[in-house]
């Protein structure tokens, strides 16, 4: 009985247990706080890899494309499109007839062995390489995964027609235009998973 009114070492027990819990929930704030370091990296390379997409996206739709496309029934048009944008290093990666009817042909109609599957960087049909400010360049693939044609005039130039509140009793409708569906990643050189996806629709 008088070992068990005894209440020797419950100090220490309380003290155990006390200490028990501060490492606890210092071990938690230790895990949030490393696990919310990582978050912000992976979001710091996530980030930097969309400027880069969005980047290799301007100079394809706005430059690349229309360049092509002025051009493209040429036997060089490799040759030229490769020699045209050597500063950003832009690669050819599909061969000329493909990229040729991807251009100005419906999907259903494209040769066989014409890429169509969703990964940008799995068969593209071009990838530029952009510098980084520091570390390794990022590069942009970009592959045409779905073509729907129109009425379009490949030279570029849109038509303009008399309008209804004009004399003209011809109306001269405009051009629909070729809407291609175009998949795009950027990734950093050496590090893939530093990357992000786009998907464009994009009218010509």
């Amino acid at each position: 009985m008088k070992l068990l009114r005894s209440q020797d070492g419950i100090a220490l027990v309380t003290s155990l247990m006390l200490t028990l819990i501060s490492l606890t929930m210092v071990m938690a704030l230790l895990y949030m706080i490393t696990q919310g370091t990582k978050v912000s990296g992976q979001m710091k390379h996530y980030k930097t890899a969309l400027d880069a997409s969005y980047g290799g996206s301007e100079i394809l739709t706005k430059d690349v494309f229309p360049f092509i496309l002025r051009g493209y029934s040429s036997s060089t048009l490799v040759t030229d499109v490769t020699s045209g944008f050597s500063g950003v290093t832009l690669q050819v990666n599909t061969t000329q007839n493909c990229l040729q009817s991807k251009l100005t042909k419906a999907t259903a109609n494209w040769p066989s062995g014409c890429d169509s599957g969703p990964s940008a960087s799995k068969n593209p049909d071009l990838n530029i390489k952009l510098q980084a400010v520091s570390g390794n360049p990022f590069k942009v693939y970009s592959k045409i995964v779905d073509t729907t044609v129109g009425n379009s005039d490949v030279s570029g130039l849109q038509l303009e027609g008399a309008g209804v509140a004009e004399g003209s009793t011809v109306l001269t409708p405009q051009h629909f235009p070729y809407i291609y569906r175009l998949e795009v990643q950027g990734e950093r050189e050496n590090n893939p998973t530093a990357q992000a996806n786009l998907e464009i629709l994009y009218a010509y």
